[in-house]
This record gives C-alpha cells, sequence and structure tokens, in this order.
C-alpha cells in the first residue's frame, strides 16, 4: 500500500444501466428516451467521490473476466482507482444494476450484485494474505464497508482481527439492506453514515429526527454514528463524546440520488486532512448541498 493510496473501498463495483425518458410513466409505458452504462456501485460511487476530494482509493470487490469486466476495470483506473486487488473469476459474471427513470422519478430498478456475494470472503484476501494485511499484522488505515456485502461477510468484518486496526466507515446499500449493519452495532466497531429512515430500521423504530436516532444508535452499541434527514438538521454521535448536530444550507434541489455518498466522501476527507468534528461536519453538509443543488463539490 503506497502513501497515496489510502483508502480502500469494499463492496459493489458493477455496471448502472440507466434508461431515461423526459415522459411520466407508469407500468408497460413504451417511451423514447436514452439508455446510459456507467461505471457504479456503493463502494465504487464512495471511491469515485474520494477520488475528486484528492484521495486515491482502492477497490476490494468481484470483477468478471468476461468482457464487461475488463471495460468495467479499464474505467475504474482511468478514474485514478486502485484496481490492483479486486478478485476478478473466469466463472462469474460482472455484476450490473437496471433501472428505468421517467420524468416522475424512478419507475423501477433491479440490482444484480450476485457475483459479489458469490466470491464472499475471496475479496478480503489482500486483507490477509500479507498484500494489504495479514490476521498478526492487520490493516490499520481507512476502510470504506458498503451494504451490498453478505450478512456473513459483514459480521466477518465487524469481528475479525484484521479489522480491528481499521479506521472502518460504513453506508447501508439502501434501506431495504440496513438491516445488513447490525453486526456493526451488536461489536462496537466502525463509524455508520445512515439516513433517518435507515437508522429507524436498525433500531425497528421511528425518530422525529436525526438527534433522537443518533442517540438511540449509540445507545445500541455503536461506536459512532451521522444521521442525516434531508434538509433538517444531521446529527454525528459518538460513544465517549457529546453528539453535535448541524443543519445543512439551503439550497434549490435539482438532485437527490448520490447525495448521500458525497456526504461520506466529503466528511472521510475533511477527516483524512486532520480536521476537527465540527468543521468536518460542516465540510461536509456543505459538500452534499452543492451536490443536490447540481454543482459537483470539490
Amino acid at each position: 500500500m503506497t502513501a497515496q493510496r489510502d483508502i480502500l473501498c469494499i463492496g459493489s463495483v458493477l455496471w448502472d444501466v440507466i434508461g431515461r425518458s423526459s415522459a411520466h410513466m407508469r407500468q408497460g409505458s413504451d417511451v423514447p428516451g436514452r439508455i446510459t452504462r456507467l461505471p457504479g456501485g456503493v463502494a465504487l460511487n464512495i471511491a469515485m467521490t474520494l477520488a475528486r476530494f484528492g484521495m486515491r482509493p482502492v477497490l476490494l470487490s468481484a470483477v468478471g473476466r468476461d468482457a464487461e469486466g475488463e471495460d468495467l476495470v479499464t474505467a475504474c483506473a482511468g478514474l485514478g482507482l486502485g484496481v490492483d486487488h479486486l478478485y476478478r473469476s473466469a466463472d462469474l459474471p460482472t455484476d450490473r444494476y437496471m433501472a428505468v427513470e421517467g420524468a416522475n422519478g424512478l419507475i423501477a430498478a433491479i440490482a444484480d450484485a450476485h457475483s459479489l456475494e458469490a466470491a464472499g470472503e475471496k475479496i478480503l484476501a489482500p486483507l490477509r494474505d500479507g498484500t494489504l494485511g495479514r490476521d498478526d499484522a492487520p490493516y490499520d488505515g481507512r476502510i470504506v464497508v458498503d451494504g451490498n456485502l453478505t450478512w456473513a461477510l459483514l459480521e466477518e468484518i465487524a469481528k475479525s482481527h484484521a479489522f480491528a486496526l481499521a479506521d472502518l466507515r460504513v453506508a447501508p446499500a439502501s434501506p431495504g439492506k440496513a438491516e445488513r449493519l447490525l453486526p456493526f452495532l451488536n461489536h462496537g466497531r466502525g463509524t455508520l453514515y445512515l439516513n433517518l429512515e435507515e437508522a429507524g430500521i436498525l433500531c425497528q423504530t421511528e425518530f422525529s429526527g436525526s438527534a433522537e436516532a443518533a442517540d438511540a444508535l449509540i445507545a445500541r452499541g455503536a461506536r459512532r454514528v451521522l444521521v442525516t434527514d434531508g434538509a433538517r438538521a444531521t446529527t454525528e454521535a459518538t460513544y465517549d463524546q457529546p453528539p453535535l448536530s448541524a443543519t445543512p444550507p439551503e439550497v434549490m434541489v435539482t438532485r437527490v440520488t448520490g447525495a448521500g455518498d458525497t456526504f461520506m466522501a466529503a466528511h472521510i476527507a475533511a477527516e483524512a486532512r486532520g480536521a476537527a468534528r465540527g468543521d468536518a461536519l460542516g465540510r461536509a453538509l456543505q459538500a452534499a448541498a452543492s451536490y443536490v443543488s447540481g454543482v459537483t463539490p470539490l
């Protein structure tokens, strides 16, 4: 691991195939539009955003040796991401995500991450075989983990000695997969980045705001959490420090998808540069606000 490549991103690395139309759509609609293919997946999206903030991410995931996989690896390398430690299998196809979006929002989506799930702990081999770390000399840098990994693999990361010294930053893949992050509550490891809905799913209740949610997550065993709530206050809470809340800047919202990844990446990058808690939270909120307003934050 070089000094420049300073963060690992573990999770989904795939192709996003998105069909978009300017027409309002419903079930059975057949309309003209555009179809694009872009690098995607939670871990890859966060890695690409971290790279924009000046960090050098390394990807740990499963990518097939098919033509789509070769194209994806080439694209990731071209974005400045480390691809040398990807698990490449000739037997597993490259994962894909397919969505249809109309003027009235997301119509339907299917996430095919079966190869990532099938590869399982093989994607973690560099952290155990001495390439990046091993059990008797654990990796001690920053690691992003996304909730597309299986429950068993997330449980392993949450309790394994191979991750005992790492600065773990954990993101759910979606509200539907938020429960997969329970091992990080049970083992008191890592920093969790959640929205209010995901926090409620983890605690099996509903919260009135981010401060209430953050307090509940710490009480449930979380070591550190950041809970966002759209345009309302975001709260950061740590097991051994008072909670800290801040409200995002008011902006005209032009997009929402990707705001969470931007917030998380900006917060990690700010702390990597030595920013204090309040400053890091403020920079992350500003970056997310810029993003949803249509400006790509740097």
